[in-house]
């Protein structure tokens, strides 16, 4: 596993790491869940070229879609429930009912909630689009104010 650390002005450091099958995490550094990096893993920034840029473009606001191998473990519900963020557009919100309609469970409104809160690449699978059914921001790992910051980057742009 590679591993490095891209700097935002906007949120603060995040983490990144991936290995030969794609970006395994994107996980904001001052997380509620503190993230292990293993005494194998190697840090490299050039590894991340790619990554960082894009990051860039989308914290620029010049980037509304990314473009990158992302290699995800989970169940298949979970995977089913990030490929359905992907698919939020880039400026909009959704609530955790939508979601659930869309992986075909309606009644699944707080398993939603529980893969949301698993997304192992934050930004780039955009958990941060979704929010309460009462239009509330709910759980984040970056938080609730870098949820809103996210939100507000998207829908100023």
């Amino acid at each position: 596993m590679v591993y490095d650390f891209f700097e935002t002005e906007y949120i603060g450091p995040l983490f990144l790491a991936s290995d030969e099958q794609g970006l395994r995490y994107v996980r904001f550094e001052k997380s509620r869940k503190p993230f292990q990096i293993e005494s194998d893993w190697k840090q490299d920034s050039n590894y991340f070229k790619r990554v960082k840029a894009q990051l860039r473009a989308y914290f620029n606001s010049e980037l509304k879609q990314f473009d990158l191998t992302l290699a995800l473990e989970g169940t298949a519900f979970q995977k089913s429930v990030w490929k359905t963020l992907q698919d939020i557009p880039y400026g909009t919100v959704t609530t955790y009912q939508w979601v659930a309609n869309q992986i075909g469970n309606p009644k699944a409104v707080r398993a939603v909630g529980g893969a949301n809160g698993k997304n192992p690449i934050a930004i780039v699978i955009p958990c941060h689009r979704v929010i309460g059914s009462n239009g509330s921001l709910t759980g984040f790992g970056g938080g609730l104010d870098v949820k809103q910051q996210l939100i507000n980057l998207e829908q100023t742009a």
